[in-house]
């Protein structure tokens, strides 16, 4: 173990990681790896851990030309000269991110420094980069010298490998991975999600911190454990373990009075102190029972955030847009929400479009009951936001991913389409947003049906043909085909229109169908769940307002 001593200072360490004999690793398949890695198998032993991780990074597919030891011994002095490397600048892609210690020693510290100066140096075109100085620090603990740290660093930067995400190296990337986070907590933590809403006036500035909480607050038994994973499976671990965090947050904190008004600084303090209520183990398998998208969907959903970023001009470090500014209180007017209720339907909706401000398209007010009038004024614009406030004064809606221009596609015949971004809501009398049910729960896939008299002539129900055949090779119906140029199979039926009717629904047992003349509506609830209707079974519409969204870059 000597050799991976140098910069450790082991009074701060676990003793059972140096008492630990260390063992072999002589597996290289690709599930063993990943179970042995969930495990712990090589945590208990630091010199164990060093070797595993050297044979991993080496594994790494690389750029042709990777800096590697020879390199930074050559330019160490040049860039450093006799400069205490304790007080060394960190270069501005770091974003004065945290420096985290890791249980490293005063020389291990000051070489972290040194490092992050170098790789710098050799990898001029990295402009954002908040991780690297916890990935240094780390690394540093399982190398024998600063110059074997700082190829390991500079293989895990120089990745070539398109399949294989690693570590965001530009303000788009971290950005985009910031929304990204932002749609996953909403579909996958609502009851954290919801929290963040109510007591925070920015939560995608929350979100934000996604990263800091794995690199940066996290302690190092956790990061260890977190990064062993992630040197196997990728960058989806981090995802998976940040929302872990958020659920043990919202767990821990839920009914108690908050530390502090800031709910930010809240969610650092919890991840810091995480020892006093969740083990390592205990956080990984957490993580891992949270049934996440596939590795394609979620680069997909990525891919789909940087354009609407760039799109937007937002390439570079900028103020992020406030959830509160995209509605503003001066300009929004709607006969049926209020300014705060359309800003809680906004923390609802997929980040990328929560870029953008709401547009009035159509109002039963103002545009009369015509199905044809709201097709009309509602094609052309991809997502649209329906509202629906009945004579019972109840308020309900949805969101819909897809432009309803789509449903031309089978003729007169009433077709499905839409994507599992969609989803239906209640705000009156009591607010509820419905998952989806072919996402949470595909076996009741076929328990919602079109009523008889609206869907003459096909049997089909609202998702009985978007349950994959076979799993392992098949996108959920989160993502469109159409969106993101996938094959025609993985298209998803969750809107349907037709001249008689639409019909939205699905989500968690609720359906609503909507008449001709857009006086009447209807509403079908699956008793599987333990949850209120949308709205009463029967409605008579007082207002119908459908909602675009405006580039708030492009006016």
């Amino acid at each position: 173990m000597d050799e991976y001593n140098r910069f450790v200072d082991w009074e701060k360490m676990d003793v059972t990681v140096q008492s630990q004999d260390a063992k072999e690793l002589s597996c290289s398949e690709f599930q063993e790896l990943k179970q042995l890695a969930r495990q712990g198998y090589w945590a208990k032993s630091h010199s164990l851990r060093a070797k595993v991780y050297h044979k991993l990074i080496n594994n790494i597919p690389c750029r042709t030309v990777t800096p590697d030891a020879n390199v930074y011994r050559d330019i160490v002095v040049k860039i450093i000269g006799k400069r205490s490397s304790s007080s060394l600048p960190l270069p501005e892609f770091v974003d004065n991110s945290l420096v985290p210690t890791y249980c490293l020693n005063a020389e291990g510290i000051g070489a972290v420094r040194k490092i992050i100066l170098c790789v710098a140096n050799q990898f001029p075109d990295i402009s954002f980069c908040p991780a690297l100085p916890s990935v240094t620090a780390l690394l540093l603990h399982y190398s024998r010298d600063e110059a074997e740290c700082f190829e390991k660093v500079c293989r895990i930067l120089a990745c070539n490998d398109p399949s294989k995400r690693l570590i965001d190296q530009t303000f788009l990337a971290f950005e985009s991975s910031c929304m990204t986070f932002g749609d996953l907590v909403n579909k996958y933590c609502q009851a954290a999600h919801k929290l963040m809403v109510a007591v925070s006036e920015d939560v995608l500035e929350v979100y934000s911190d996604w990263q800091r909480w794995l690199f940066g607050e996290l302690p190092m038994v956790y990061i260890a454990r977190v990064f062993d994973v992630f040197l196997v499976e990728g960058y989806k671990v981090l995802y998976r373990v940040a929302l872990a965090l958020l659920k043990f947050f919202h767990k821990v904190r839920a009914g108690q009075p908050k530390e502090s008004d800031n709910i930010q600084q809240d969610i650092r303090s919890f991840v810091r102190d995480i020892a006093k209520s969740v083990t390592p183990e205990r956080l990984l398998e957490k993580a891992f029972a949270i049934r996440l998208f596939s590795r394609k969907e979620i680069q997909l959903l990525q891919m789909a955030n940087e354009k609407a970023l760039q799109q937007k001009g937002i390439t570079v470090k900028q103020k992020r847009q406030n959830v509160h500014l995209a509605v503003h209180a001066e300009n929004f007017k709607s006969e049926i929400v209020s300014v705060k209720e359309m800003r809680d339907i906004w923390s609802w909706i997929p980040e990328r479009f929560a870029l953008c401000q709401p547009l009035l398209l159509f109002t039963t007010l103002e545009h009369g009951c015509s199905l044809n009038r709201f097709y009309s004024h509602s094609e052309g614009h991809e997502p649209t936001l329906l509202l629906i406030k009945t004579t019972a004064k109840e308020v309900c809606g949805a969101f819909l991913s897809t432009d309803w221009s789509e449903r031309r596609r089978g003729g007169n015949k009433l077709s499905f389409f839409g994507t599992g971004e969609c989803f239906v809501f209640r705000l009156q009398p009591e607010v509820e947003r419905y998952e989806w049910v072919i996402i949470k729960h595909p076996e009741l896939a076929m328990s919602v049906s079109e009523p008889e008299n609206h869907a003459s002539g096909s049997s089909s129900t609202l998702s009985s043909h978007t349950v994959p055949e076979d799993p392992s090779d098949r996108l959920s119906p989160f993502l469109s085909a159409r969106h993101f140029n996938l094959p025609s199979k993985t298209a998803s039926m969750f809107m349907a229109g037709s001249s008689e009717c639409i019909i939205i629904g699905g989500g968690d047992g609720q359906a609503l169908y909507l008449d001709a003349d857009l006086n009447h509506g209807r509403t079908s609830h699956c008793d599987t769940f333990n949850n209120q209707p949308l709205c009463s079974e029967s409605f008579q519409i007082s207002v119908l307002e459908v909602w675009g969204f405006r580039d708030t870059m492009n006016g």
